[in-house]
């Protein structure tokens, strides 16, 4: 079966409603599978309640399914299921919602769901996540933005594609700021794993897999880097397919 991902970098651009701009991305995917009910992973939403993340998890359903109910979609949370590894087997496609990647990774190593998921999306089930569901779909989550507000296990992710993503790619500081850029930071990174290729993901952009075959979509190039190599802009459109290689 063929690998089936929609890879989004951000969910909502300024001033937007919720998941606006990427919802004819989603529904185009979803409607050329044909299926009408997504299995939602909300364990990177930790801060949206006062109440806790019970509460944010249920907050975060209702918010994603409000808008997957207009494109003619359904979801169910995974937090509500009583057995998460059976539900993600009887899943038809899975959604992972951003927030904070630490916590998202965290869950899915302690409720033993990281290999489940791998196995299942590397046999057909359609995959989608937008930001920290878009970072965890590589090796590692070590591209993250994200404060490590707790200790998973491990930071090894999904694998669903071998090359690194860093969401929300910015190419400047906000005026100021005297600290690091985006850019120097994923040179640290890649100080220390040098033959890894990483893909800058702008916001309003998002990288659509199928089988052996990539493409960026949006209107926004991405930015690539390899340690040893200028870093290179990539438009959509262009040939990207040489990161799943």
């Amino acid at each position: 079966m063929e690998k089936r991902l929609l890879l989004i970098s951000n969910s909502t651009n300024y001033g937007e409603r919720y998941l606006d701009w990427p919802r004819p991305y989603i529904s185009d995917f979803l409607n050329k599978t044909g299926i009408k009910k997504v299995l939602f992973i909300p364990y990177a939403g930790v801060a949206l309640s006062e109440d806790g993340v019970e509460a944010s998890y249920e907050i975060y359903e209702e918010r994603v399914n409000e808008v997957f109910m207009e494109l003619g979609f359904e979801v169910y949370s995974i937090h509500r299921e009583k057995d998460p590894v059976q539900s993600l087997r009887d899943a038809l496609a899975i959604a992972v919602g951003g927030g904070n990647t630490f916590h998202l990774i965290y869950m899915l190593h302690k409720l033993r769901l990281m290999k489940h998921i791998s196995e299942l999306v590397g046999k057909g089930i359609p995959y989608m996540g937008w930001s920290a569901g878009a970072n965890i779909a590589c090796p590692t989550m070590m591209t993250t933005n994200d404060m490590p507000i707790v200790e998973p296990d491990s930071f090894n992710c999904l694998n669903l594609v071998p090359f690194q993503i860093n969401p929300h790619y910015l190419d400047a500081n906000p005026e100021g700021h005297g600290g690091e850029t985006r850019e120097q930071r994923l040179e640290e990174f890649m100080v220390i794993n040098n033959n890894v290729n990483v893909v800058g993901l702008r916001e309003g952009t998002l990288l659509r897999v199928k089988g052996d075959s990539m493409e960026l979509l949006g209107e926004r190039p991405m930015r690539w880097f390899k340690n040893g190599k200028s870093p290179k802009e990539y438009q959509p459109g262009d040939d990207i397919n040489f990161l799943l290689k």
